[in-house]
C-alpha cells in the first residue's frame, strides 16, 4: 500500500483478530509520517484506547519528557506506533495471533516512512522486531544493524515508572540515541538550533 490516509482507513476499520470486540478505538499511530527516527511499543493501554494516540498516559508523558529533553517531538521529528492497534483487554501482553493479525499494519507503515532508526519500547516490541531472545535489563541502549536501518531497544517508560531507579539509564539511552541521530539522520533537527 502506497497510500498514508488509505492504509489510516484500512486500519481504523480493521476486524482481523478478537481484540476488536473490546477496543474503543483503533490506535493508529501519531507523529510525522516523514520521520527519520520511529518508535514501536507493544501495544495500547486505557488511556490510549480511550483517546485513540499512542502513550498517553503517564508512561506517555515520561516518553515526552525524555524525548523533550533529546529535542525530539511527537508531533515534529519522530513516529510513534505499535505492534498492535487495539488494546489487549486489562492490559495484558498482546498474544501471538493478535501480533500477527496486525504485522501488516506496522510493516506498511515503516514502508512509508522509511526511517533510519527504529526505537522499539520495551521487550515485547524488541523481542518481535530486533530478536526473540532480547535481554531487555542488558541490551536496551545498544544498535542492531537490520537491513539498512538501525534498532535501538528501550527500557519502557512504564518499567521506568515502576522502578525509578532505572531514571538515569533511560535518559542515557535517549543521550545515546541523540548522538546517532545526529551521525546519520540529515533532517530530524534541521528546523532546531544547535546548541
Amino acid at each position: 500500500m502506497d497510500n498514508w490516509n488509505e492504509l489510516k482507513e484500512q486500519c481504523l476499520n480493521c476486524r482481523k483478530c478478537g481484540l476488536c470486540e473490546t477496543r474503543t478505538n483503533v490506535v493508529f499511530g501519531v507523529g510525522n509520517p516523514n520521520a527519520e527516527v520511529m518508535f514501536i511499543g507493544e501495544g495500547p493501554g486505557e488511556n490510549e484506547d480511550l483517546q485513540g494516540e499512542p502513550f498517553v498516559g503517564r508512561g506517555g508523558k515520561l516518553l515526552d519528557k525524555m524525548l523533550y529533553s533529546v529535542d525530539l517531538s511527537r508531533e515534529e521529528n519522530i513516529y510513534i506506533a505499535n505492534i498492535v492497534k487495539c488494546r489487549p483487554p486489562k492490559n495484558r501482553d498482546p498474544k501471538p495471533e493478535e501480533q500477527v493479525a496486525c504485522t501488516d499494519w506496522l510493516r506498511n507503515q515503516y514502508k512509508l516512512i522509511n526511517p533510519k532508526i527504529i526505537v522499539c519500547l520495551g521487550r515485547i516490541a524488541s523481542a518481535k522486531i530486533i530478536k526473540p531472545d532480547i535481554k531487555i535489563t542488558k541490551e536496551h541502549g545498544l544498535f542492531f544493524k537490520k537491513g539498512e536501518v538501525l534498532m535501538m531497544p528501550m527500557l519502557h517508560p512504564a518499567a521506568v515508572l515502576r522502578d525509578p531507579r532505572k531514571r538515569p539509564e533511560a535518559f542515557r539511552d535517549f543521550q545515546i540515541l541523540r548522538e546517532k541521530i545526529k551521525e546519520i539522520c540529515t533532517d530530524t533537527y534541521k528546523n532546531i538550533d544547535e546548541e
